[in-house]
């Protein structure tokens, strides 16, 4: 059976971020789904991201949902929406029940918030030209969401992973091993690299997916 992932980009941005750990994913026989939420339509919230993701997953099975930054709040939806077999949080966002995304940096402990500018934040270990296309891919994230509660009353039952990144400049380290300790419950995994790995080092990020896989039996 062939395995799904399915890639969840975060906050402006846009599915072809993914498009390296595509390529490398599909290399090695999977199938691929990177979805474009409705981040600039002011009318989109959770559910209609959820939605978004659902729509483009189709009947597919043998699903593991990756969610990048923001599309942390979006992923846990999507896995009470449709079967998944393991959720995948890279760099991302792990809310609690009613919590607003605008309120995630103070309620989780990150003070002292992220200075510098756009490419000193995200793309810092980006080759430069990765890092300009990404700017120019990027598009206007409506506000709608960040003030919406998060709609689940617990983090659903399925099999969940975090993999963080050591030098990440968004959600530093030292803060988010004990964030995914105390949200989540599990001991994070780690890589080097920026906010951003899946164009910072994209090949070792779908190694890191492929091998989460291998790990557990997932069910059609």
């Amino acid at each position: 059976m062939t395995t799904t992932y399915v890639l969840i980009h975060g906050g402006g941005d846009a599915a072809s971020s993914w498009d390296l750990v595509a390529k490398d994913l599909r290399d090695r026989g999977s199938d691929v789904v990177a979805v474009d939420l409705p981040i600039e339509d002011r009318s989109a919230g959770w559910s209609a991201y959820a939605d978004a993701v659902v729509e483009a997953t189709g009947e597919r099975s043998d699903v593991v949902v990756v969610a990048h930054s923001l599309g942390g709040f979006t992923a846990p939806l999507v896995c009470t929406r449709m079967p998944v077999g393991l959720l995948v949080l890279v760099a991302a966002m792990a809310p609690v029940p009613g919590e607003r995304a605008i309120d995630y940096w103070a309620n989780a402990g990150y003070e002292e918030g992220s200075d510098g500018d756009e490419v000193d934040v995200f793309f810092h270990d980006v080759p430069p030209e990765l890092a300009a296309q990404a700017m120019r891919a990027g598009r206007d994230q409506a506000d709608t969401p960040m003030y919406e509660p998060w709609p689940l009353d617990a983090w659903p039952p399925v099999a969940t992973r975090y993999l963080l990144c050591r030098d990440d400049r968004m959600f530093p380290a030292a803060v988010t091993r004990r964030v995914v300790r105390e949200r989540l419950g599990i001991e994070p995994d780690e890589i080097d690299g920026g906010h951003c790995p899946f164009l910072s080092r994209p090949r070792d990020l779908a190694s890191r997916l492929t091998a989460y896989r291998a790990e557990l039996p997932l069910q059609g």
